[in-house]
């Protein structure tokens, strides 16, 4: 197998003062589906950043496609413009990527910017537009929309690259379940057509669909385990020492019971 990303005892803080990342180290193959968990703190959207190149170790390496990761790499024009064509982020905020005037310019500015064909930027959004079923509001302002259709455009104007890796931060939270549903399913479509789908996420439900590793960030903010979804979601006592899981107490009449509550769509990340 291609290893694409290999992360060896990574730590990042913020201003050099806030520790995110503690000691991290994972590799990624091509065509792997993971995802990242955690509580809020742990380090899940730093990681991805990591990955997106958009930040750099402290102490540590980060490689891509065989390349130590660094600032000064991706400031080389050739090596920047294969790795923007190679990997693609969809922000937690839409309204971070969501920035034309309308939804089909903001659809096909990457494949443009990175200079693909009109014509094959044309194919990509009429195949794109129809798949995701989003033609009926290309023509809208992406501040119209709703969040599940924002999340749905910013997902086309990645796909539009066509990039190897599909890099997502809580790309289900604050959906209704049938957009949510809908998500679920580009994705995995998307890892049929071969990518690699990075996504981190607060649904254990999402995580056992759309990964085939789970990596779990601790509270020391570094990986605790990893291992298939199905496994680590049987594993109460795990799940509530990490926050992934919450005790509720119930009253019924003159009786309590307790019963444990997955986390579903919370709007924060870490």
């Amino acid at each position: 197998m291609e290893t694409l990303f290999e992360l060896k005892d990574v730590y990042f803080s913020y201003l050099k003062k806030f520790p995110a990342l503690c000691g991290v180290s994972m590799t990624v193959q091509k065509g792997e589906k993971i995802s990242l968990m955690g509580a809020n703190g742990t380090g899940k959207s730093t990681l991805l950043a990591l990955f997106d190149g958009l930040i750099f170790p402290d102490k540590g390496s980060i490689r891509a496609f065989g390349k130590e990761l660094t600032e000064g790499l991706l400031g080389d024009d050739l090596f920047s413009q294969f790795f923007r064509r190679q990997v693609g982020f969809v922000f937690q905020n839409p309204e971070v990527q969501l920035f034309c005037p309308t939804v089909k310019e903001d659809i096909v500015f990457g494949p443009l910017q990175l200079g693909v064909s009109t014509q094959e930027v044309k194919k990509r959004l009429e195949r794109l537009a129809e798949s995701l079923g989003v033609s009926h509001l290309l023509e809208r302002a992406p501040h119209q929309l709703s969040i599940g259709e924002k999340r749905k455009v910013t997902i086309a104007s990645v796909l539009a690259i066509e990039p190897e890796v599909i890099i997502l931060d809580e790309p289900t939270a604050g959906l209704d379940p049938m957009t949510t549903r809908h998500i679920i399913d580009i994705l995995v479509d998307a890892h049929k057509d071969g990518k690699t789908i990075i996504t981190a996420t607060h649904d254990l439900h999402v995580a056992e669909e759309i990964s085939d590793t789970l990596y779990v960030l601790g509270h020391e903010r570094k990986i605790t385990r990893a291992g298939p979804p199905c496994e680590i979601v049987k594993d109460e006592a795990f799940l509530l020492k990490n926050n992934l899981i919450h005790i509720h107490r119930h009253q019924h009449k003159e009786t309590s019971h307790i019963h444990p509550h997955y986390h579903l769509h919370p709007e924060h990340h870490g």
